[in-house]
């Protein structure tokens, strides 16, 4: 069946705009550590960015006077707070908007689900895949000493 035009509410950013200014929580005690994990990665995100904005304001003042505005300075320490409070917000308010909560309430039962190793099988496993590169690194390396010899030999490289 054909998807017709009005399937989609012509309104959707309207009403994820109005989503992001509420201020209450959704399914609080669901998914409540990947949730959490989440809005602390939104934030530091949110807060290397503004740090970087900072570092580079003298860049931006510099963009500012050229163009004769004047505000240079409170684009040189406005701009960092502002990407700052609206990354905590957006980070505070993205997890629990509903599709995503959702989203990540699943992620964490499935995870809960998962089969996690032991440390020992951890260790062990490990161990094999370090071992395996070693090997592998070493078989690499003997097949170009033995491949430049062959090409030195047959005159093809220079020695």
């Amino acid at each position: 069946m054909a998807m017709k035009d009005d399937a989609i509410p012509r309104n959707a950013f309207m009403l994820f705009l109005q989503e992001l200014t509420r201020g209450e929580l959704y399914k609080r005690t669901q998914g409540k550590m990947t949730r959490q994990l989440t809005c602390l990665a939104v934030w530091v995100a949110a807060a290397l960015l503004a740090y970087r904005v900072y570092v580079f304001r003298n860049a931006i003042w510099s963009f500012a006077e050229q163009w004769g505005t004047g505000a240079s300075s409170y684009l040189g320490y406005g701009m960092p707070v502002v990407i700052l409070l609206v990354g905590l917000w957006l980070g505070y308010r993205i997890v629990n908007y509903a599709p995503f909560a959702d989203f990540l309430i699943a992620v964490e039962a499935e995870m809960s689900k998962v089969s996690w190793p032991t440390q020992q099988q951890l260790i062990r496993a490990s161990a094999v895949v370090i071992i395996l590169i070693l090997g592998l690194t070493m078989i690499v390396f003997v097949y170009d000493i033995l491949l430049r010899y062959v090409l030195v030999k047959l005159g093809i490289v220079p020695q």
